[in-house]
This record gives structure tokens, C-alpha cells and sequence, in this order.
């Protein structure tokens, strides 16, 4: 049997002397048995401290399923197939990007600018399959919000980093039910983020692009007003720079979604979803 003998080093640096059941530590052959061959010393063995390190954000890359080869390229070719040619018209550009929702929810999302529609798409990057599409009609975008986030004063929730709102219907906040609902999906407005491994691989760089989505975006929905105006709407898009606000207080629900990272299809210890 192995006994452990901690080191005087209380800090942990130092290596653990690993010793026989029954054999003490003393000096020159001290031991019992010291007689016979080999006895004279008791059997060392040395063990450092386990030292775990943090994987690199470029290291995480690998645990999501939308970088895996060939996953985004079939998504993207499966979604452009599945756009309705005569009513959204030809696709603009497509972007990998993170949707947070009015209860801030992170929600991995690939979003399409068409000639005549914004289109958020739900891909299963397990399975391999669109789950659900939302259109919005471009012409029915009015303003495009970009900046920083913001809660109520007494709020416990943070997020750092800077977004884009998307609003249309000329509604600026969806109705007392809807805002208090964490399922509901009857909101007037789409806020986005950048996808948190954006820049991290190079093939797939282009795509997670918030300020070229943001750019293209203007001026899809710009051109789409002015060929296809809505009766009784002013054509224009009202573009602002102000806090985005999201009116939740605890956020009990948002902070172990986004911690674990449960909006993404990624590797989660031996299985996947």
C-alpha cells in the first residue's frame, strides 16, 4: 500500500513524496532491512500538482458544431434553396450571428438579407436541418438602433459589447403580455449580436460581420421602400445610434441559458445539442 507525505510547502508548488506502506523517510539506511540488497533507502516516487488551464477561445472553436467542416456551407446552401425567389427576391448576403431576445436569451441564428425580406433562420447544426424561419418584409423596417445594451436601474443583469435592433410596424416595444412572456415571439423588433467564436476561424470570419450585416441591411431596406412602398408609410428608414434597452430585473433564466451556452449547437461532455 502507497502512502502520501505532504511536502512543508503549504502553497502546493512542491513536488508530494509518494512512499511505501511501512518505510519511513530516515536517513542512510535507517530502515528496516537495511541488510539486504537495494533496502537502504525507501522507494520515491514524485508527484506535481494537477494544473488545469482554461481552453482558448480559439481551442473552443472545435465545440461548436457550426465550424465543424462542411456544417455552415450546407447550411447556407440548404437555406438559399429554401428561399421563395418571387416574393424575397435574390439573396443579398447571409450572416452567422447571435440573436438576443426581449428577455436576454442568446440564440444562435443565420440571418439572410434578400432583395425583399429579412429572414432569421433556427439551424440545427446537430442534425443538420432547418427548425423555423422568420420573415420580415423590408419594407416594413423603420428604424435600425445601434449601440450599447441597457437595463432598468435595479436590474441584475450586464452585457457588454455594443448591438443592432431591428424594428418594424412602427411599434417601438411589444405589448405588456408579449414583454413578459420569455416564450413569446409576437415582438416587433430583432436584436443581434456577434457571435461569440467571430474571428476565431478564418473560413467562416466573413460571416460574423455585425458591421457589414448592418451596412448591407440599410441599404437593402432603403431600395426595397422605394420600389415597393407600404400605403400610408413614409419611405425611410430612421437609423440611430442609442442603448438598446431590455427590460428584464433578475434574469435568473438568461444568465444560465447564455452561461452554458444552451442557444448554440455545440459539444456538451459526451453528447451534443
Amino acid at each position: 500500500m502507497l502512502q502520501l507525505r505532504d511536502s512543508v510547502d503549504s502553497a502546493g508548488t512542491s513536488p508530494t513524496a509518494l512512499l511505501a506502506a511501512g518505510e519511513e523517510a530516515g536517513a542512510g539506511g535507517g530502515c528496516a532491512g537495511a541488510g539486504r540488497p537495494g533496502a537502504g533507502a525507501p522507494r520515491r516516487q514524485t508527484l506535481w500538482p494537477l494544473r488545469i488551464r482554461e481552453p482558448t477561445r480559439r481551442a473552443r472553436v472545435r465545440e461548436f458544431f457550426v465550424f465543424r467542416p462542411g456544417a455552415i456551407e450546407q447550411a447556407v446552401d440548404e437555406i438559399r434553396a429554401a428561399v421563395q425567389r418571387v416574393e424575397d427576391g435574390a439573396v443579398q448576403g447571409v450572416w452567422l450571428l447571435t440573436e438576443v431576445d426581449h428577455w436576454n436569451n442568446e440564440k444562435e441564428r443565420l440571418v439572410l438579407v434578400t432583395d425583399q425580406a429579412l429572414l432569421v433562420c433556427k439551424y440545427d447544426f446537430v442534425g443538420l436541418r432547418c427548425e423555423h424561419v422568420v420573415r420580415v418584409p423590408l419594407n416594413a423596417v423603420d428604424t435600425v438602433s445601434c449601440g450599447p445594451f441597457q437595463f432598468p436601474p435595479k436590474s441584475l443583469n450586464r452585457r457588454e459589447g455594443l448591438g443592432i435592433r431591428i424594428q418594424w410596424d412602427k411599434q417601438s416595444r411589444p405589448s405588456f403580455i408579449n414583454r413578459w412572456n420569455p416564450w413569446s415571439t409576437n415582438v416587433p423588433y430583432a436584436t443581434f449580436i456577434e457571435h461569440p467564436m467571430a474571428g476565431m476561424d478564418e473560413k467562416t470570419a466573413s460571416l460574423c460581420q455585425l458591421e457589414s450585416f448592418k451596412a448591407l441591411l440599410i441599404q437593402a431596406v432603403k431600395k426595397a421602400q422605394k420600389e415597393s412602398p407600404l400605403p400610408g408609410q413614409a419611405s425611410g428608414v430612421l437609423v440611430l445610434e442609442q442603448p438598446l434597452i431590455i427590460e428584464t430585473y433578475v434574469g435568473l433564466m438568461s444568465f444560465i441559458n447564455n452561461e452554458a451556452k444552451l442557444g448554440y449547437s455545440m459539444t456538451r461532455g459526451k453528447i451534443g445539442f
